[in-house]
């Protein structure tokens, strides 16, 4: 039975679902301090948030059970992703649960900011009639920039179309075409900063983006530009949208997210020219109930089925592509252990291809299986899908995967060069029919080696008597030959036999082949 925790408020839709899924048992503790998270996440495999709970690099630590962590929402602020990883824990959001109606929230803000509404009423219920002091601004046939065209990005461009605007987007992560399809122009941030009436954004925060909008690049616009933020608080620069409101040059600004929460910038609210709202974007029943149910699915699908959707931390593989790859998976990782056996020095550079058939699925999560059985033998750690590429990164390991169309010897392969501070090897896989794992080639010796149980990799020139030797020495000290593959580059030159055994070869034993006559070097390999 695993156990998953909501620590904070979600939609009761989402509790059904984890209380309906078989195999599944879930508790609901919200207003937990952090000192009672921390005393109580250990006996959990699943964690559903929303942004009221901080899991902290103190919290990870604890959760020795904890395999995934859900936020029923976009942001994952409060979560320490890369404590998380290096655990080997996936982190899951719902990227799509909230677009709309955090892309209508933005509308909503920009009408009312142009049409001063909130102040309007305020000075309404204030028992005054000020008709002439909010004057307002038409929307019509001026132009919106837009920085991030990402999923709330795009549901605003099209919004704001519809609206007649002039609309121009900055992201550099977008290609032209993909942009001209949708009838949306990319421009340069310093067009979006000269040319624009309305600002909004719709990036993540990350050290890139953070005070995108400062001092600086607000003394690019134009004067009377309106500035709109309904992404993460912190891309704003508030103590210098502040002095632009006061001088100005901004004629008014709404935020719907601060750089504290709950925000306590009394100076900056109180300007008149300023409208905001306590982190509404995704505050409508409709997206509530969205994302409540996809991170209550996607965690059962996880803990249930090994399925993985909407992860920061992971490439998303659906059930049914974790199925096909599946055999890929297990070759990769196998070729891993393998090759962590045979390389001297420490590991600089991988480079890993793929060709055939496998290039027709997701291939990145295959490297990662193939990080997993290479760094797990090195270590003798806990090495998963999570934590494999954070752990490689760490050791300043350099990762490069490539593809290649030339037609191989088999329908799908996966070869491996490391580089390491003392040698060079290559290594390669494949797949015989459905499940069938072979190793076809070591560095340049090709064969058809399964990899698996207690193997023998061993280097001899290419001279008679020398497989009887081996076999002998074996045989004498009650050692059983299971397979053994013989491979050679040339007659009278090296030539590598690759042995499975059916135990472990004690060292002594392996000692006396290394100095039987044409044997170069011997290598024990547990898989």
């Amino acid at each position: 039975m695993k156990k998953v925790l909501v620590s904070d408020t979600i939609a009761p839709e989402g509790i059904a679902i984890f209380k309906e899924a078989p195999g599944i048992e879930v508790d609901v503790m919200t207003n937990l301090t952090p000192d009672e998270l921390r005393g109580v996440i250990g006996e959990y495999d699943g964690l559903a948030i929303r942004s009221a709970t901080k899991v902290t690099k103190e919290i990870v630590e604890a959760a020795k059970n904890l395999k995934v962590i859900g936020r029923a929402g976009i942001g994952i602020d409060n979560v320490d992703v890369p404590s998380a990883s290096k655990r080997g824990i996936v982190v899951m959001n719902t990227p799509g649960g909230n677009t709309i109606t955090t892309a209508e929230h933005t509308i909503a803000m920009m009408f009312a900011l142009a049409r001063r509404i909130p102040q309007a009423t305020s000075s309404m219920k204030g028992g005054k009639w000020e008709k002439n002091k909010f004057m307002g601004s038409e929307v019509y046939n001026k132009t919106l920039g837009i920085i991030g065209l990402g999923r709330v990005g795009s549901v605003v461009a099209e919004r704001a179309k519809g609206l007649m605007m002039n609309v121009i987007v900055h992201d550099p992560f977008i290609a032209p075409e993909a942009a001209e399809k949708m009838g949306i122009t990319l421009v340069s941030m310093d067009d979006i900063l000269k040319k624009s009436h309305f600002i909004t954004v719709h990036t993540p925060l990350t050290k890139d983006t953070k005070g995108l909008l400062n001092a600086r690049t607000f003394a690019r616009m134009r004067d009377g530009v309106f500035i709109i933020n309904c992404a993460r608080g912190g891309i704003v620069n508030e103590k210098d949208l502040a002095a632009a409101i006061r001088s100005g040059k901004v004629a008014g600004a709404a935020l719907d997210v601060f750089e504290e929460e709950p925000t306590k910038n009394t100076e900056l609210l109180a300007l008149p020219n300023v409208i905001s709202t306590p982190h509404l974007g995704a505050s409508t029943d409709e997206a509530q109930r969205n994302v409540a149910i996809a991170i209550a699915e996607q965690i059962v699908d996880f803990l249930t089925k090994g399925e993985i959707r909407n992860a920061v931390n992971f490439p998303s593989v659906s059930a049914e592509v974790l199925m096909s790859i599946q055999p890929y998976l297990m070759l990769a990782e196998k070729l891993g252990k393998f090759e962590a056996q045979i390389v001297k020095g420490g590991i600089e550079e991988i480079d890993v291809e793929f060709s055939g058939e496998i290039l027709n699925y997701n291939v990145a999560p295959i490297t990662i299986a193939f990080l997993k059985g290479l760094l797990t033998p090195i270590l003798n750690a806990n090495i998963n899908f999570i934590n494999a590429p954070v752990i490689a990164k760490e050791r300043k390991i350099k990762v490069v995967e490539s593809k290649s169309s030339e037609m191989k010897d088999y329908t799908s392969m996966i070869s491996v060069t490391i580089k390491t501070t003392e040698e060079k090897r290559f290594a390669a896989g494949a797949i015989f029919g459905r499940q069938d794992l072979r190793i076809v080639r070591i560095d340049k010796f090709a064969m058809e080696a399964i990899p698996e149980g207690h193997m023998i990799v061993l280097y001899n020139y290419d001279k008679p008597g020398v497989i009887g030797n081996i076999g002998t020495t074996l045989g004498n000290n009650s050692i059983n030959i299971a397979r053994l593959h013989l491979s050679r580059e040339q007659v009278d030159g090296q030539a590598v036999v690759v042995l499975s055994t059916d135990s472990i070869v004690p060292e002594e034993v392996l000692d006396k082949l290394r100095g039987l006559p044409n044997v170069i070097s011997v290598t024990q390999i547990e898989i």
